[in-house]
């Protein structure tokens, strides 16, 4: 199924002229030889485009004879055909002989003999450079372009006088010949595509590399191979095992590589995520805005994005495309020479729409002015990894947390454990927003799809009536540390660097030590006022509490580390609100005073 969307993809997109036709590949021209016919040099056309140093090669489809890439290995025998970078064009370097006899051999072996004008030109030039490379000195001594191509880097076709193609690869003899490639095949290699259906076709055994996903090796990697003899049956060799004909191999790969170096592609951990639409849709240019992090000069990039899909159940958006546009996600990680493939997901977009968009009412929570209004996942990971650096998020919990956003299916319990582990050993934050937020994010999908008549749903904001008896003891930890702070102006350590960790783990062995501490904190604070509303606070948070337990499951760390930030934000929401409880209470106690 994944190899047969791909190949819908492909040709969806080759029929807009989006994807090269088979056996052809995308690429840039920078100059091009202008040639004789009988192979002599005769000037340099420039074919980039733009000015000054940021001038582009012009884009072509170009041969891709044997689906080889673009990059070449160190035999410097893989020279493609009729084009290539001067050091292949004009045998430079130590291995020069042997970039100009593969450019010759590509033409012999892929051409063979033809009466094409051009053709033959240019076989006539690289055969006289082969026997004297002062037959290349009028290029590389050239006043305006001989030093670029000196370098080797830039790349170079040709093109010769009085033939009707204007570039020699554009001939219809390569057309053809290219064509032939992908419909030739032995007698032995015919069978069924799996993907297309076809009967008697001419078989991949080898399928072309994908390119582009991160980990893998640079050469490339196969999802389709058969290295080891305990992998095959019937006596049948390499993919012959799961025969797809070459052109649907072609095709299948050449989406895949497409897709992984364009704007369709995200990063989760170690996983590369593609993702394409059945037709065109809106929301396939958009889907990446709603997981990246945004770039650092224009934070607020993909927050138009978030915000409409979050009202699409309202405005209508997706809509048309609910009944029928199916939408695939696929998710590679590296496997040594091969690809695994990690995430698998098909639905409508209204489908994923409906679950991304409850991903963002998940981890929906009140926030400080300056946080961003929604998290990238890249963000989440990074504030739960070691050091709070991205080379140590857990790479399973990164495709795992995906996979859970996708599919609308709890969060991993390993997402919770990672979140309460760096709470724990960051002394200095301890819980941030964005922890906060995936808390709470991860305890209500949980409730969701287990509820439980002892827990109810976290909300945005500080919730007074929650049944949690976590909770109420990150409550009550937040306000004995707000006493504490009030009554020792900038002091350096808190309980929260001191007893957070003992706190939410074993309540028992700290609050009651921090109750009696709290007294002499408060005896310190001058305004009486003060010391009124939070002595109204501990009544209210403690009536809650039974007794201090022994231990606090998963869920109730979690509970309790919302608990702590939904109090902290509400001691810190607004100073003038704070100053006109004191008011309040200072002018209660002169009434008490005075009856």
């Amino acid at each position: 199924m994944i190899l047969l969307g791909l190949k819908e993809y492909y040709d969806r997109k080759a029929a807009i002229g989006e994807i090269a036709p088979d056996g052809w590949i995308g690429g840039g021209i920078d100059f091009l030889l202008e040639l004789d016919r009988d192979g002599r040099l005769r000037d340099i056309a420039d074919l980039r485009e733009g000015t000054g140093k940021k001038k582009q090669p012009r884009p072509f489809q170009l041969p891709n004879i044997g689906n080889q890439a673009l990059k070449h290995t160190n035999s410097g025998t893989d020279a493609n055909l009729l084009w290539d970078n001067a050091k292949f064009v004009l045998g430079l370097g130590p291995k020069g002989d042997l970039h100009l006899r593969s450019m010759i051999d590509a033409i012999d072996q892929w051409l063979g003999s033809t009466d094409d004008v051009g053709v033959a030109a240019v076989r006539a030039f690289l055969e006289q450079g082969l026997e004297d490379r002062c037959h290349f000195q009028l290029a590389l001594e050239h006043p305006e372009y001989g030093e670029l191509l000196g370098t080797g880097s830039v790349r170079v076709s040709f093109r010769v006088m009085e033939t009707p193609y204007p570039i020699v690869f554009q001939s219809p003899v390569v057309a053809s010949a290219l064509e032939r490639e992908e419909e030739g095949a032995d007698e032995s290699a015919t069978a069924t595509c799996l993907i297309t259906g076809e009967q008697n076709v001419a078989v991949a055994v080898t399928h072309p590399v994908i390119k582009g996903v991160r980990g893998a090796q640079s050469a490339g990697a196969s999802i389709v191979s058969f290295n080891e003899e305990v992998f095959t049956s019937y006596a049948k060799k390499q993919s012959l095992n799961a025969p797809v004909s070459k052109r649907a191999a072609s095709q299948y790969t050449k989406a895949l590589n497409i897709l992984l170096e364009s704007k369709q592609r995200l990063i989760a951990g170690d996983m590369s995520i593609v993702y394409w639409a059945e037709k065109e849709s809106d929301f396939e240019s958009e889907f990446s805005a709603l997981f990246e992090e945004p770039p650092k000069d224009n934070p607020d990039e993909g927050t138009e994005k978030i915000k409409a899909l979050l009202q699409s159940v309202h405005s209508g958006a997706y809509v048309e495309d609910s009944g029928n546009t199916r939408f695939y996600i696929v998710g590679l990680s590296p496997n040594m020479a091969r690809i695994s493939i990690r995430l698998w997901q098909i639905a409508t977009v209204s489908e994923f729409a409906s679950r991304i968009r409850q991903y963002f009412e998940d981890f929906a929570i009140a926030k400080p002015t300056k946080e961003p209004e929604y998290y990238s996942v890249w963000r989440i990971l990074v504030n739960i990894a070691a050091q709070d650096k991205s080379e140590n998020i857990p790479p399973n919990l990164a495709g795992e947390f995906m996979r859970s956003i996708l599919e609308g299916t709890p969060y991993p319990e390993t997402l919770l454990q990672a979140a309460l582990r760096r709470i724990r050993s960051d002394t200095e934050y301890r819980v941030k927003p964005v922890r906060a937020a995936l808390i709470k994010g991860y305890l209500n999908r949980y409730l969701r799809f287990y509820p439980s008549q002892s827990y109810k749903e976290v909300g945005r904001v500080l919730d007074t009536h929650q049944t949690s008896i976590g909770y109420h003891l990150g409550r009550l930890f937040a306000v004995l540390e707000k006493i504490q702070e009030e009554a020792n102006p900038g002091i350096n350590t808190t309980i929260r660097e001191r007893f957070y960790g003992a706190a939410c783990t074993t309540p028992v062995t700290v609050f009651p030590n921090l109750l009696r501490l709290k007294n002499h904190h408060l005896a310190k604070l001058d305004r009486k006022g003060r010391v009124v509303s939070f002595e109204k606070l501990l009544v209210e948070t403690m009536g809650k509490l039974n007794k201090f337990p022994a231990h606090l499951n998963l869920q109730e760390q979690g509970m309790f580390a919302v608990g702590y930030y939904h109090q902290r934000q509400d001691l810190f929401t607004s100073k003038k609100a704070e100053a006109t409880d004191s008011i309040d209470s200072e002018t209660m106690i002169k009434e008490e005073e005075g009856a």
